[in-house]
This record gives C-alpha cells, structure tokens and sequence, in this order.
C-alpha cells in the first residue's frame, strides 16, 4: 500500500543505516527473505508470517535503497509496533489504525455514513465559539478541531475512521457555512477578520442547520450550494 504522506524520515532512523557501524547483530535487509535470517527472526519471536512483520518489511524495503542497507531484530520489532496485527499503520499521535490515507482510498473513503449526535454537537459548538473569537477567522495554534475528530475516530471501527472523517467535514463546513451568512445578515459589510456584530449568531442552532442539509451523491447540499471539502 503506497502512502501519500512520506514517513521515510521516520523509518530509516527506526530500522536501519547505510552502514553496521555501532549496530548490534546486523542484519543485511537484503537478505532478510534468505532461510538463515528468517530462522534468525523467528528464534527472536517474530512471527515472520504475520501481516503486522510483512507490513513493516514492505516499508523498510522500500525505503532501504541500495543493497548496502542494514537493520537488527530489535529495529525489526520497534517497526513492527507501528502497525496492528491486521498490517495497518497505528497513526502515532492518536494510536489508532485506519486513518492513513493512501492513494487508493482516497477517492472510496468519501462517503457519508452515520456518526454519533455527540460529535455533530461537539463539531458545532467548537465551530461556533472559535468562529466568533476569530472572527470568522481560523487559528490553527489554538484549534480543538482535531480533538473533536480524534474523539469520533476513537468511537468508530477502524474501516469506518476516514469516511466518518470526512462526513464530519461536510457537517463542519456546513457548519461554518452558516455562520458566515448569519454574520453578513447582521452586517452586509462584514467580512472574515472584521468584529462580528452582537448577536450575529444567537439564531443558528445546529439544528437549523441540519434542517436544511439534504445528501447529493457523496456531498451534503445546503440551499443548493455543495458543502465541498
């Protein structure tokens, strides 16, 4: 599965280096697939037949580049924690699984499905009040935007995290959506940075929001417009 965020940085200085300089059993990474090594790996209690090992070893190859490339058991192992035991990537800031986006599912995973009321709530609270501090305006240094999908993810089955993801965006943008028409009713003038006027918001609910969203396709439509990602 090729990813199209690059985490070679990362793997190269977990699995191995140009040279065995200073490293503890080296092994070649181009032999690890030879009978020798594999009953190496296997006397360390890695399960070479295991996805979680295959997973890691297809990243290692690939990063390796030349021959000349060499890793131990332990480098092997400390790979291997990066995936779960069906293969998939841990994403290391949440610990979960099913949440890298690859080049084939980057299309599939856009789709709407159900996601828990406390979400949707949590997304418009959060969207409102950073909407008025801002100004319309957003801060990705004092965000909790990613709380709130962190929170979701945490709720959902691992196959089921990018596409409630992305149903979460639509009901942000929506979100959003609202607020900036609700803010230039107040104040014709008004644009993202200015003061909003007082009590701009107070009349959008998220229900009123919701009560005139309707699915089109992969999309959430308010009063015709496609609430895009």
């Amino acid at each position: 599965m090729s990813k199209i965020t690059d985490y070679s940085f990362l793997f190269q200085s977990m699995f191995g280096m140009k040279s065995n300089a200073g490293m503890v059993n080296p092994l070649r990474v181009s032999s690890l697939s030879s009978g020798s090594v594999q009953a190496q790996l296997k006397a360390a209690g890695i399960d070479t037949n295991s996805a979680q090992y295959k997973a890691a070893i297809k990243e290692m190859t690939k990063h390796a580049g030349s021959s000349g490339m060499f890793t131990n058991v332990q480098a092997i192992k400390n790979l291997m924690s990066q995936y779960d035991k069906d293969g998939d990537y841990i994403d290391p800031n949440t610990g979960l699984a099913g949440l890298v986006v690859t080049e084939e599912n980057a299309v599939s995973r856009k789709k709407l499905i159900s996601i828990s009321e406390s979400s949707l709530e949590d997304m418009f609270e959060v969207t409102k009040k950073e909407f008025l501090q801002g100004n319309g305006m957003g801060n990705g240094d004092t965000t909790r935007r990613s709380d709130v999908y962190t929170d979701l993810y945490r709720k959902m089955g691992k196959k089921d995290r990018l596409a409630a993801g992305y149903t979460l965006s639509q009901y942000e943008k929506a979100y959003t959506q609202a607020f900036i028409a609700a803010a230039k009713a107040a104040d014709p003038t008004w644009k993202a940075g200015k003061p909003i006027k007082s009590g701009a918001l107070d009349g959008i609910t998220r229900e009123t929001v919701e009560a005139n969203l309707s699915k089109s396709g992969n999309r959430l439509v308010n009063a015709g417009v496609d609430v895009r990602c």
